[in-house]
């Protein structure tokens, strides 16, 4: 383990970016008033906002029932793992926030590193390494890629492709994608996933500090606050991607090309449901209210307007035309404070949350299942007693709870 300083900062990831205490210009603390239930909003798509994406076609659980969890990876603890996901050869890739990615057979053996970014990485609070990602066509081009906020230089976060040859990458390749001035050192967003399409999908935060003080939420001319689209296929020195032609940011007055969708204040983690393509993102609330929304092209999610369906700027009688609300959101009450986005279970083991969607709760260690048509509440499923930092899903479809300072756990059935 890491000296006590690392883990204290580590602690703030997630804490820091939902409370209102984020870099203390002194945001309220939560309301005991708010139910502890989880609640889902009526429709996805208010009167002029895009169409609501598609809903699960594969079979689902009638209603999600508990699970267990179990220690995974031989047992073996880490200190903050924020990425798990299948690697060639039935193995996992394990990526730290403090800049290294290992691999290891699923029984926690075999460990080698994948990635080595610690003496290039911004590592504290909510810095550090974010997300990592291989690429769909990892088989053949050996592609990696990696989310970060680089050591040197100005506040900023990075996009950066790298090329693994037997096993290890190549440090001399990385080819840098994409950087985004970040004004603020927390709310950096941060999931680099692959959409069925083939394009990559990068969200971010607003910038940070608390509040939005500069209104990034509701300015798609920045890529703050939004989740980017682009086509990295052919990503060179000279052309590092191409905007798709069909972007929403295309023809959203005055936004950026790349934006395909924005209004979020900071997106922990998202995830598409491999059976359905359906997007799912975990949006981290300011004082009160936590949230679970649907990826649609064109939509606004509502921040800074709102705090899930809540009023937050001005705090009543906002103007909510051609927002997209929440299908799920939740409180900051019996030890709640900070979503952390999940993903939809598409493995055989667990049947009880079969096609439903899993997240979690920073600080309570909660997990929730949410039925992926969106018909039914959310049901608590599970405590781990440990703070959630993330999920991920090995080539079985198997799901882990990746949880600070401890081991990983794997769902099983109860």
């Amino acid at each position: 383990m890491r000296a006590s300083w690392v883990a204290a900062a580590a602690l703030v990831l997630l804490v820091a970016a939902a409370c209102g205490d984020d870099d203390g210009n002194g945001d309220s603390t939560a309301s005991p008033s708010l139910s502890p239930s989880l609640t889902v909003t009526d429709s996805p798509t208010p009167g002029g906002g895009p169409a609501a994406a598609p809903t699960a076609t594969s079979p689902v659980a009638e209603a999600p029932g508990p699970i267990g969890l179990t220690p995974a990876l031989g047992g073996r603890s880490f200190d903050q793992p924020i990425e798990l996901g299948a690697y060639p050869g039935g193995r996992v890739f394990v990526a730290e926030q403090s800049g290294i990615v290992l691999l290891l057979d699923r029984d926690g053996e075999n460990e080698r590193t994948l990635l080595d970014l610690r003496s290039v990485v911004r590592f504290g609070g909510e810095e550090g390494l974010l997300s990592v990602a291989l690429d769909p066509a990892f088989g053949e081009n050996g592609q990696l890629w990696v989310y970060y906020s680089p050591a040197e230089g100005p506040l900023r976060t990075r996009l950066s492709r790298f090329t693994v040859d037997d096993d290890a990458v190549d440090g001399a390749s990385e080819l840098v994608v994409l950087e985004v001035e970040q004004p603020f050192a927390n709310h950096n967003g941060g999931s680099v996933r692959f959409g069925p399409d083939g394009m990559l999908y990068l969200s971010l935060g607003d910038g940070g500090a608390g509040g939005d003080p500069f209104g990034n939420g509701q300015d798609p001319s920045n890529l703050l606050s939004t989740i980017v689209r682009i086509d990295v296929r052919n990503a060179s020195p000279e052309q590092p991607y191409v905007v798709p032609p069909d972007n929403p940011g295309r023809t959203i007055p005055d936004a950026r090309e790349e934006v395909w969708a924005y209004g979020l204040r900071n997106p922990w983690r998202m995830a598409f449901d491999p059976a359905t393509g359906t997007l799912w993102i975990g949006d981290v609330g300011q004082n009160e209210v936590e949230e679970i929304n649907i990826g649609q092209a064109g939509a606004n999610y509502g921040w800074d307007i709102l705090e899930g369906n809540d009023c937050f700027e001005p705090p009543s009688g906002c103007d909510t035309a051609g927002t997209v609300p929440p299908v799920a959101t939740y409180g900051h009450v019996e030890g709640n404070c900070s979503v952390t986005g999940g993903v939809v279970y598409r493995g055989a083991a667990v049947p009880s949350v079969a096609g439903a969607y899993l997240f979690g709760d920073f600080c309570s260690g909660r997990i929730w299942a949410l039925v992926a048509d969106l018909d039914s509440e959310p049901v608590l499923v599970a405590t781990s007693e440990r703070r959630i930092m993330s999920f991920g899903v090995d080539v079985d479809g198997e799901v882990y709870v990746l949880t600070f300072n401890g081991p990983i756990l794997r769902i099983v059935p109860q």
